[in-house]
C-alpha cells in the first residue's frame, strides 16, 4: 500500500513539473493582434474567420481602450489547455499605463488563429 502511495505521489509530482515547465508560443502573435487593434487595425495576417470580422465590427469600440492602456509591455504566459487547433494559451498582459489583463488567444490552424479574447484584470 505505501508503494502505491508513494507511486501516486511520484506520479503526481513528475506532471506537476512538466506543466510547470510548460511556456507558451503564442504570446508574439497576440502582442501582435493588441498593438495593431490599438493602431486601428486588425491583423488579417494572424486572424482567421470569424475572428477577424469580430475584431473589425468591434474595433471602433476596442481601439480607444486599447489606445489608453498604453503601449503592450510585458507577456507572463499563465497556463495552456487543450492540444492540437484547440489549443488556448492565457497571459498576463502588462500594458505601459500600468494595467495588467488576462488575455486568452488559441483555435490555431494553418497559421492563424481563431479566438482571441481578455478576460478582464
Amino acid at each position: 500500500m505505501r508503494t502505491i502511495i508513494m507511486a501516486a505521489a511520484i506520479a503526481m509530482t513528475a506532471s506537476s513539473v512538466v506543466s510547470a515547465a510548460e511556456t507558451g508560443g503564442y504570446g508574439p502573435a497576440l502582442r501582435k493582434m493588441l498593438t495593431d487593434a490599438a493602431g486601428g487595425h486588425c491583423p488579417d495576417d494572424l486572424m482567421a474567420e470569424p475572428l477577424l470580422s469580430a475584431c473589425r465590427a468591434q474595433l471602433p469600440q476596442m481601439q480607444p481602450g486599447l489606445t489608453a492602456l498604453g503601449a503592450v509591455g510585458d507577456l507572463s504566459f499563465i497556463k495552456a489547455e487543450g492540444d492540437g487547433d484547440t489549443r488556448i494559451e492565457t497571459y498576463a498582459v502588462k500594458f505601459a499605463g500600468g494595467t495588467t489583463a488576462i488575455w486568452s488567444i488559441g483555435h490555431r490552424k494553418d497559421g492563424k488563429f481563431g479566438a482571441a479574447y481578455s478576460l478582464g484584470q
